[in-house]
């Protein structure tokens, strides 16, 4: 008697929206340390189309100059067109002897994102905040996304009918990448490298960052 007494209890508290639950959700810098761009992905894990929308949902979440919320969303899975689309990507510019991705390590899943209006300082902003916005739900739902521009743009929008022009293409995926970040001091080499199959991140100290 106690025990459904309870439930139903429990159960009223949920639908009145009155019940608390408690959730050990990653803290942003969690979030942030785990956001890293993968160029080689687990292709046996299949991005589903619910997890592309989800990681879209956000962009109605974030600011935009003049509240103008100019970017419109192409969703590539591996059924729709996804699984040969990294063909016109370009991975890795400084590591180019690599001809990143690797060899059956390409994502198969991509959100490709438009604008109405043409490019100009804000829209470059309200871009960036998007892209990261979406990089970092990618993460929160244990994936990796990872953040493209250099692609002909005329060419994917051609390929995909897109009536917009496509400003650039997050790949989602599972990665296989280990990425690891070193500090270094203000004026040190920050191109990235890879070692002994690690991939190396130079980042700036925070105490040269600071004016």
């Amino acid at each position: 008697m106690a025990d459904n007494y309870l439930e139903r209890r429990a159960e009223e508290l949920r639908a009145s929206g009155r019940m608390v639950v408690r959730r050990n959700t990653p803290s942003l810098d969690t979030l942030l340390l785990r956001n890293r761009s993968h160029r080689g992905f687990d292709k046996s894990y299949v991005v589903a189309m619910r997890q592309l929308e989800a990681i879209v949902s956000v962009a109605g979440k974030i600011p935009s100059s003049k509240n103008g919320q100019p970017f419109r969303f192409k969703l590539l899975d591996a059924a729709s067109g996804g699984e040969d689309f990294c063909r016109f990507l370009h991975l890795g510019a400084m590591l180019p002897e690599l001809k990143l991705p690797l060899a059956g390590t390409e994502p198969q899943a991509f959100i490709v994102v438009c604008s109405a209006v043409p490019e100009s300082p804000s829209v470059d902003i309200d871009l960036g905040i998007a892209l990261q916005s979406m990089a970092l739900k990618a993460v929160e739902i244990g994936l990796n996304a990872l953040i493209v521009r250099a692609f002909d743009r005329q060419e994917v929008k051609d390929a995909l009918g897109l009536p917009l022009e496509p400003f650039a293409v997050l790949a989602i995926g599972k990665g296989t990448d280990r990425i690891e970040l070193t500090d270094v001091p203000e004026g040190a080499d920050l191109r990235y490298y890879r070692k002994n199959g690690v991939h190396y991140v130079p980042k700036i100290r925070v105490e040269d960052l600071i004016l």
